[in-house]
């Protein structure tokens, strides 16, 4: 069986990885020319761990610009586009309707089976299964549980693989190659399209939730003067095992390019069927007036008007993302308030700040670790 991805974007190439890995030909799609080449010529510039060892040693990895290609010569085709946030906070899936147009377009599609693995709003799905049930294409939601700068460990050890639809066969399909794929026996539910959709929004609005949670406690215990407990607080409520201790760290809000989308597509939708209070909007606004607490917390510690040093200012260390980067917004608002910054991060992170910060900031902002001669406030939590 050989099996088509559109999309192989920081996602999209992890998957495509393994499943080549796993014995499976796989033929990927992307829009960007020099990157599909790239891929061809087994390189890529990514800062996601095993993905430029997984495709230096791929042998059944082909890449196309041509969606049309993917479509006519494989049987499974699955989809990991885009699907940039809309001003409501629901997902724009243009650019899965786009490859809807492409079903269409194709050959004979009879029988195939669309695989759709970028988030997308519940009842999406039903309306792209509307569009191609004439056609004979079957579609599945099928979305991935990762966090950036641990994809690959996070596809081979994932606690639950979702598959939304109707089709029976897809759901063997998939069940097989998740047992290729994955190092531990795959935790497979199976349900409607929209239902599914809804999990996929709803588990991380969750985690959004017992970050918040989790904030919250620490900023009571620093405003009552128990900060070095934060921790041993923290994780005594986690030892109760209707709590759990993943994901309940003290520290900053949540970030990156998932979390905050999911949980304000979510309040979105609780809000379209009118639920207008919903944990999605007061997570939302927590975390915004955490980031806030944060700055007051630190700008306090600093008594002796020493400058701050940022040994990273990614959403998460390791990774080369700035997108809603509680780090990133508490360094510039140190740097607004006149403080003295230095700034520290992997080299793809430096530069893209390196132009903004030095325009806006000029020798106000500082790069790499301060001199030993320095001293400094570290921003650490």
């Amino acid at each position: 069986m050989k099996i088509g991805l559109i999309g192989a974007g920081r996602l999209g190439i992890c998957l495509a990885l393994l499943m080549e890995e796993a014995g499976y030909d796989v033929l990927v799609s992307d829009i960007r020319e020099d990157y599909v080449d790239n891929l061809n010529n087994k390189i890529i510039d990514t800062e996601e761990p095993y993905v430029q060892e997984k495709l230096k040693s791929s042998t059944k990895l082909e890449a196309t610009t041509n969606n049309i290609r993917v479509i006519n010569e494989c049987d499974i085709i699955f989809t990991l586009v885009a699907t940039p946030s809309s001003p409501d906070g629901s997902y724009d899936v243009s650019s899965v309707w786009k490859v809807v147009k492409d079903l269409q377009n194709a050959d004979d599609v009879k029988g195939k089976k669309f695989i759709v693995g970028c988030t997308t709003n519940p009842g999406d799905c039903a309306l792209f299964q509307e569009q191609l049930s004439s056609y004979g294409v079957n579609v599945i939601y099928n979305p991935e549980f990762i966090a950036q700068g641990s994809i690959i460990k996070d596809l081979v050890n994932a606690d639950m693989v979702l598959v939304g639809g109707s089709d029976t066969a897809a759901f063997e399909v998939l069940s097989e190659m998740y047992n290729r794929i994955q190092e531990i026996e795959p935790k497979i539910s199976f349900m409607s399209t929209t239902a599914a959709e809804l999990v996929k929004l709803a588990v991380n609005c969750y985690l959004t939730t017992k970050i918040s949670y989790a904030n919250m406690v620490g900023e009571v215990m620093t405003m009552a003067g128990l900060e070095d407990e934060i921790d041993t607080v923290l994780s005594a409520i986690g030892n109760d095992s209707r709590v759990g201790n993943k994901y309940l760290k003290y520290g900053y809000g949540f970030g990156g390019p998932c979390l905050p989308r999911d949980n304000r597509s979510f309040a979105a939708f609780a809000k379209k069927l009118g639920l207008t209070y919903n944990l999605g909007e007061t997570t939302d606004n927590f975390n915004y007036e955490h980031a806030k607490f944060l700055r007051n917390y630190f700008v306090k510690k600093n008594k002796e008007n020493l400058p701050f040093y940022f040994s990273y200012i990614s959403y998460k260390k390791g990774t080369d993302i700035l997108i809603e980067s509680q780090q990133y917004i508490l360094c510039q608002d140190l740097l607004d308030a006149g403080y003295i910054v230095y700034v520290d991060d992997i080299d793809s992170i430096l530069v893209q700040v390196k132009g903004y910060l030095t325009k806006h900031y000029g020798s106000q902002v500082k790069y790499g670790k301060p001199p030993e001669n320095i001293k400094t406030i570290a921003i650490e939590l």
